[in-house]
């Protein structure tokens, strides 16, 4: 088989860290490039965050571009009260080993995609204002693009607001353009994320692994976790990003519901909330696979060993 080209779209983050891991680790995945937007930190932050992520796996190759520091319409919103004022903070990562591209996030995304000899994954595990920007101005990349897989909006309550999913919150004219496109799409939402618990036997068996990418991991769950029982008083933190790199790798981890999905753009309570027609009450067409049970054993089997095949690699490797 073949590895699947992905272009990942992130604002690192501790979730978003693991999720760059988890793709540089996969013989399965070729990640050509990482676009970063605003999120759980300022767009700036999260571009230094990545480049961070790629000088801890010795992978300065990796192109990074920066891209939208707010939504379309309106101010932005950062998620600091859980990645704190750096947005990674925790572990003591390395400078970055080679600088940002040139170009914005939407040329590079329009650009590899149109350089790729076959189509490309897009996976969004941000606010998604880069790729609606990029459908919207640059709609003949839609054939070039094989599915986008993002990261946001649940089946059930938010956690930003008792509607809202905080990705869904931070941009939800961005996710209308993306779920309204025509293109095929998956969902990841906090109903399949929460099951990906980073437990203390996780935590243990990163930080058990005998190089820094492990226990720079390791760190990153701590803090997270600190955050994660204050803020919402979780036993464990929800991993939820590397779930959409993790479905890529292995297709069955994840059950599936073929829905039509939404989202509320102006609700006075309910902006950024995910509309997700589980039992087809609404009539209208299926536009997504909306993911429901992981294998969480599975899950950490995947994203552990990846994470080791990252930290025993050679540089350059």
């Amino acid at each position: 088989m073949n590895p699947i080209p992905v272009l990942l779209d992130c604002d690192p983050g501790h979730d978003d860290a693991i999720a760059i891991l988890l793709a540089l680790g996969s013989p399965h995945i070729d990640l050509l490039g990482i676009t970063t937007t605003f999120g759980n930190c300022p767009v700036e932050k999260a571009t230094y965050n990545a480049q961070r992520i790629l000088a801890l796996a010795k992978r300065p190759d990796v192109p990074v571009a920066a891209g939208a520091a707010g939504p379309l319409a309106g101010t932005a919103h950062i998620g600091d009260f859980i990645h704190g004022a750096t947005g990674i903070d925790g572990p003591d990562l390395p400078e970055p080993l080679a600088p940002p591209v040139s170009v914005g996030a939407v040329e590079f995304l329009r650009t590899s995609l149109l350089a790729a000899p076959d189509p490309v994954t897009v996976v969004a595990i941000g606010p998604i204002t880069n790729v609606a920007v990029l459908l919207r101005d640059h709609p003949e990349v839609g054939s070039r693009i094989a599915e986008i897989v993002f990261m946001g909006g649940s089946t059930d309550r938010g956690n930003t607001t008792p509607a809202a999913e905080f990705n869904a919150y931070a941009d939800p004219d961005a996710l209308d353009i993306v779920l309204t496109s025509g293109l095929p799409i998956r969902m990841v939402g906090l109903n399949l994320t929460h099951q990906a618990l980073a437990t203390p036997d996780v935590v243990a068996r990163m930080q058990a692994m005998d190089h820094p990418v492990g226990r720079a991991c390791a760190d990153l769950m701590g803090f997270f976790g600190g955050t994660y029982s204050d803020v919402f008083d979780f036993a464990a933190p929800p991993v939820h990003d590397p779930c959409t790199i993790a479905a890529l790798i292995d297709p069955g981890l994840i059950t599936w519901h073929k829905s039509f999905v939404a989202v509320e753009t102006d609700g006075r309570w309910t902006r950024g909330a995910t509309v997700v027609d589980l039992h087809d009450r609404l009539d209208e067409p299926p536009n997504a696979l909306v993911g429901i049970t992981l294998d969480v054993e599975a899950y950490w089997g995947l994203v552990l060993g990846a994470l080791e095949q990252v930290g025993s690699r050679p540089a350059g490797a």
